[in-house]
């Protein structure tokens, strides 16, 4: 499996930290996107192996991304301080990992490892 990962992530530092530690894991990083718009942009010309979602980007939440990405059968999770990201984000976000917000590598490497476990 190629170790791509898309980022979709409105707050700079945040998506900042997060791909300096994911490409410390050995992950190239697409992104990170901010928004909706641009991470469906970058899904239309690459297709990554997993994805690490926001829920909240600022005046939108991430549902048609997840509902893409799971339409593409490409794994999934959230870094939410939300304990339950589905109330915000809807049912397409029910039961997927979650490494939390904010988050630290070892968070991260737990939900990385349960995206890609077979």
């Amino acid at each position: 499996m190629q170790k791509t990962v898309l980022i979709v992530e409105n707050e700079f530092l945040i998506a900042m930290d997060l791909m300096r530690m994911l490409q410390a894991l050995g992950w190239q990083v697409i992104g990170p996107a901010a928004s909706v718009k641009a991470a469906l942009q970058l899904l239309d010309h690459e297709s990554p192996a997993v994805a690490l979602l926001d829920v909240n980007l600022g005046t939108e939440v991430v549902t048609l991304v997840a509902e893409v990405l799971k339409a593409r059968n490409v794994p999934f999770a959230v870094a939410s301080a939300y304990d339950e990201p589905e109330k915000v984000g809807g049912a397409v976000l029910a039961g997927v990992p979650n490494a939390g917000k904010p988050t630290s590598e070892r968070q991260l490497m737990a939900v990385m490892a349960q995206l890609t476990a077979v």
